[in-house]
């Protein structure tokens, strides 16, 4: 088993998807597309069952967001020429599982705090230094003064001289120093963000979580707010999600909610925000979108989405085509995010109860629909 250096396209997996809807490809999906390929390629030269929790460890270590799990990932290969599927399990509960996620941000912080701590003694015993140079400077001004002879005077400028020497070597080694603790602290600064990206991100998905959604919301209401722009919002539920799990398994669930998750993120364009929001369910954030081009833009997640067929590679047999959902509100003026959220709900419900597969906006409403399961 080949340790991780380039990402490579992995072979062949158990499913794939067809159909001919065309998809807007972004640079980031296409390296979601990468990683998740050479996770599949990692789980094969393993024999590790492709469960959630294996598949996210080895797509993690593809894109490299946890440097402590490819070291630990790479050791072990090293060692065992293979990850054993005890190890597997080890190393999420170690490096991946959400439980620690705050003690990897405590101990990276100590790091930091550790690496400054070091700098400040760095920088204090130079200002040590450099006190008792500027004392020998004047030390030898004194001297100068008072020399009768050349001798003497020969005598003052070798301790000048002596001086400078020693202070350019401890400012070569201070120099040497503040380059090692910056590379430790820029190592630092990456691990952090690897860590905020997993606090933020929809691990099965690679879209952004709960969390990551409503802090987006909250910023996106603020700043249409502020500028006086529009802003509209769509949730998008997958139809029969319940049935087709029962039917095909988890496992081609999860399948199904990457393929999803994929399709949107294709489908939207600029600053737009897409995110899981739980379950099957999944929200856009439009920014700068009114509720006209809102709805135009939902219809193209939902036809992005339906386009794509499952088909067993096994034996060709066709699982069907995903179809979604899809409620969409705009931000009004008195509008919170829980009132904003709650009109795109009601118009996602509105969606399924005439039919599904289509969208349905806040003025599609009536006041006596209410929400269905």
């Amino acid at each position: 088993m080949a340790l991780l250096s380039d990402t490579d396209a992995c072979g062949d997996t158990s499913w794939f998807i067809g159909g001919t809807g065309s998809v807007t490809r972004t640079d980031e999906f296409q390296r979601s597309i990468t990683y998740g390929e050479a996770a599949l390629t990692y789980l094969k030269g393993n024999r590790t069952p492709a469960y959630p929790r294996n598949y996210e460890l080895w797509y993690i270590y593809a894109a490299g967001f946890n440097r402590e799990l490819n070291k630990a990932v790479n050791d072990a290969l090293k060692r065992l020429g293979h990850l054993p599927e005890d190890l597997t399990e080890r190393f999420y509960d170690e490096f991946l599982s959400p439980v620690r996620l705050s003690d990897r941000v405590g101990e990276v912080s100590a790091q930091v705090s550790k690496e400054l701590d070091a700098i400040i003694g760095m920088l204090d015993r130079s200002g040590s230094s450099c006190e008792r140079y500027g004392e020998s400077l004047r030390s030898a001004a004194s001297g100068l003064d008072s020399a009768a002879s050349q001798k003497q005077i020969r005598a003052v400028l070798d301790k000048v001289l002596k001086a400078t020497t020693e202070m350019e070597s401890r400012n070569a080694v201070l120099e040497s120093q503040l380059k090692e603790s910056r590379g430790q602290i820029t190592g630092l600064q990456e691990s952090l963000e690897a860590i905020r990206y997993e606090s933020l991100s929809d691990q099965l998905t690679g879209l952004g979580n709960r969390k990551h959604f409503e802090q987006s919301l909250e910023r996106a209401i603020d700043i249409a707010m502020r500028r006086g722009e529009p802003m509209s919002l769509a949730m998008c539920d997958i139809d029969f999600f319940k049935k087709f799990n029962d039917t095909y398994g988890h496992q081609t669930g999860d399948q199904v909610l990457r393929l999803v998750g994929a399709a949107i993120k294709g489908a939207i364009k600029g600053n737009d925000i897409a995110a899981r929001f739980g379950g099957e369910e999944f929200a856009v954030i439009l920014p700068n979108t009114p509720l006209q081009s809102a709805v135009v833009v939902a219809n193209q997640v939902r036809s992005a989405v339906m386009a794509k067929e499952l088909i067993k590679r096994s034996t060709g047999e066709s699982l069907g085509r995903i179809t979604m959902s899809v409620g969409v509100a705009t931000l009004g003026e008195n509008d919170t995010r829980d009132s904003l959220l709650e009109r795109a709900d009601m118009a996602l419900y509105a969606s399924k109860r005439s039919g599904r597969n289509k969208v349905m906006s806040e003025t599609d409403l009536s006041e006596t629909q209410t929400a269905v399961a």
